[in-house]
């Protein structure tokens, strides 16, 4: 859940403390439209542009997260996005019931499908997967704007 930061804590409303959302799904709910616009909420709530072009590099990527979560692992998942308090840099996780970690398949213009990762590596200043004992999570680190302001 998004929490306004008229609702959070004096602590959290310090430059110190990251904004944050957080959300679960099941296996009948896909929520890629409710996850981009999650980003756009928590960007926007910051300050950015959603319009702008991190904003957008960083829908798309939850986008490609969230739908190969829902494409390749069988049952619940999860996201928590997380914004630096100087709004620099996005953190997004994604958790399923997988345990493959994934895979960029060989670029074949031809086909379609399967480019999302490439995507994905190209846009993100980092990615890793995190094994957890009922699946895994995917990381990824946007870059929105350098330095503080």
């Amino acid at each position: 859940m998004l929490t306004p930061r008229s609702q959070q804590t004096p602590d959290e409303q310090g430059r110190s403390a990251p904004l944050r959302y957080g959300t679960v799904w099941d296996t009948t709910h896909a929520p890629i439209a409710d996850a981009r616009h999650a980003v756009r909420t928590l960007l926007a709530q910051a300050g950015l542009d959603p319009d702008h072009q991190p904003s957008q590099d960083a829908q798309l990527v939850v986008s490609e997260l969230v739908t190969n979560a829902i494409r390749h692992a069988p049952g619940p998942g999860g996201l928590l996005l997380e914004l630096t308090p100087d709004a620099t840099l996005l953190r997004i996780a994604v958790h399923d019931s997988s345990p493959h970690p994934p895979r960029t398949r060989t670029l074949d213009p031809r086909r379609v499908g399967g480019h999302g990762l490439h995507l994905v590596t190209r846009l993100c200043d980092r990615m890793h997967t995190i094994t957890l004992a009922t699946g895994k999570q995917v990381v990824t680190h946007v870059r929105l704007r350098n330095g503080a302001g």
